[in-house]
């Protein structure tokens, strides 16, 4: 019950404060409102108890972030743990259509997928490519979509011709429990510890199987933690 409370809180203090962050975006220059977007995510750790368990060294050399998804706010940590950089999420098309609120997207110009348009990959390459110039991080989420926490989902290919394409550095990264700490789907939230791994950073351009591999090795130590 105080889970459902506390899930309810949630959803009326980030319709909220997504709200005037979007507002800020569109009225602030590009550096402050990248910094307000950061902001946002630093208090929502505060606000929603989370407490972080960081293992592995963040790459900032990296130009690509690969996570397991599985809440949104797997976005809010890692917002929060690179906060000094514009990162540029990929996402899918449906939430940039949400009335309102899909300027969470737009205002910061994060990349926008249409996985149904056969020309979306190549417009995800333009796009990769303008936000690389501006010398913004990309970030995206192999599996495609949010699983329930449990187990990695089959990468899509989307992330491999992106990387080979431009011959990027990639970071894996894992995240744990941020599910438990906030399920969207079922409006419960708690105060939790959320933990972060970061594996070693790849070179493409060094193995031609090198996405297999780093699937592979993110599914070895997903589970690994998980029969901790």
């Amino acid at each position: 019950m105080v889970s459902k409370i506390r899930g309810y809180l949630t959803l009326v203090q980030f319709s909220l404060s997504v709200a005037i962050v979007i507002i800020l975006m569109y009225m602030l220059p590009l550096k402050y409102a990248v910094w307000v977007r950061k902001s946002w995510a630093r208090m929502q750790i505060f606000l929603l108890g989370i407490k972080l368990e960081v293992h592995g060294n963040f790459d900032t050399d990296a130009q690509m972030i690969v996570m397991n998804h599985q809440s949104l706010l797997d976005i809010v940590v890692m917002e929060y743990l690179d906060f000094n950089r514009d990162t540029a999420w990929v996402a899918k098309k449906e939430i940039a259509q949400l009335f309102f609120y899909g300027h969470i997207l737009k205002a910061p110009k994060m990349i926008v997928v249409d996985r149904q348009n056969k020309a979306g990959l190549i417009q995800l390459l333009k796009d990769v490519k303008d936000r690389l110039s501006h010398n913004r991080p990309i970030a995206i989420f192999p599996e495609g979509t949010r699983s329930d926490g449990t187990q990695l989902l089959t990468f899509k290919t989307g992330a491999k011709l992106v990387a080979q394409k431009y011959k990027l550095k990639v970071q894996p990264v894992l995240m744990f429990d941020t599910r438990k700490v906030l399920d969207s789907k079922t409006l419960n939230a708690n105060p939790g510890i959320v933990k972060v791994i970061f594996l070693d950073s790849i070179d493409p351009t060094q193995n031609e199987h090198w996405y297999e591999k780093l699937e592979q090795d993110m599914n070895e130590r997903f589970y690994k933690e998980l029969s901790k």
